[in-house]
């Protein structure tokens, strides 16, 4: 169990939700990395200390982080894509990436993970403490998938596993056996868009962790603003991983998806879930 933990704390209710669940299940002190223009002020709020940093001002995070005395450390949150196109970098942050050959979430996420490790912390998945947001495998919907949806969602996993084994990205939609969107470095909201746009009414949407992915940062995450975007994009179902997505304030996403007709389901893998506890 944590008992002091470095929460590094990107955008929407994800890093809160954690830190609350961290409480609970009894985290002494919760020392926060909160970023410029991204964290919300309510889940500073949560943390016994915080400090504010620009996302590309990586030498003074580690310079902070490495004198707050905590044993674990954990990232959680979306920070956002384009962010890596608009930011002013320090010089370490520009060394870093300089150094990264491939550049994707896996690749970046990586590199900041194993720093974190060379001052003393221990990276935890950033499933930990998230117990009730971890779905697994059924309908979690009043309206199940149909014959139509069902084709879809088993051809859609199929290739999803695939390409998100080639880092690509996480997301797909389907319809009719179509590919019509492909997520990359756009995020998962605007791949949906594209779909529907594509489309038109109807396409299901996949999102998937590939074998062996490392838990402890870029998990997949679904909420209230995944089950809106569905909406607008004429989504009619969304399937998962059971045990292997985060769903952010799963009864509001519930109700949402409901009261749009939108099928929510969760998928057997064979695959391992997500760990709730550092080992």
């Amino acid at each position: 169990m944590s008992k002091n933990l470095l929460l590094v704390a990107g955008s929407g209710t994800y890093p809160e939700r954690l830190a609350e669940g961290a409480r609970r299940a009894g985290v002494a002190k919760i020392a926060m990395v909160a970023i410029k223009g991204m964290t919300s002020r309510a889940t500073a709020r949560l943390a016994d200390t915080v400090r504010w940093f620009g996302i590309g001002e990586i030498r003074s995070i580690f310079d902070w982080a490495s004198e707050q005395g905590c044993d674990d450390g954990v990232m959680a949150g979306q920070i956002t894509p384009v962010a890596l196109f608009r930011t002013r970098f320090d010089d370490l942050s520009r060394r870093w990436l300089s150094e990264l050959r491939v550049k994707n979430a896996h690749t970046i996420f990586g590199k900041i993970a194993l720093e974190m490790e060379k001052i003393g912390l221990r990276v935890i998945p950033a499933s930990c403490y998230m117990d009730d947001c971890m779905p697994g495998a059924g309908v979690l919907t009043a309206r199940a998938p149909d014959a139509r949806e069902e084709a879809d969602i088993a051809f859609g996993h199929d290739v999803a596993r695939r390409i998100c084994g080639l880092d690509i990205g996480q997301t797909l939609m389907v319809k009719d056996g179509m590919i019509l969107a492909v997520e990359a470095f756009e995020g998962t909201n605007k791949a949906i868009r594209r779909g529907g746009k594509l489309g038109g009414r109807g396409g299901v949407v996949v999102k998937v962790a590939k074998e062996g992915h490392d838990m402890r940062f870029d998990i997949p995450v679904a909420g209230v603003a995944t089950v809106k975007t569905l909406h607008k994009a004429g989504a009619s179902c969304l399937a998962f991983q059971a045990g292997r997505l985060l769903m952010l304030d799963k009864p509001d996403v519930i109700r949402l998806a409901d009261r749009w007709g939108i099928a929510l389901v969760g998928l057997e893998s064979g695959l391992p879930a997500a760990p709730l506890r550092p080992e």
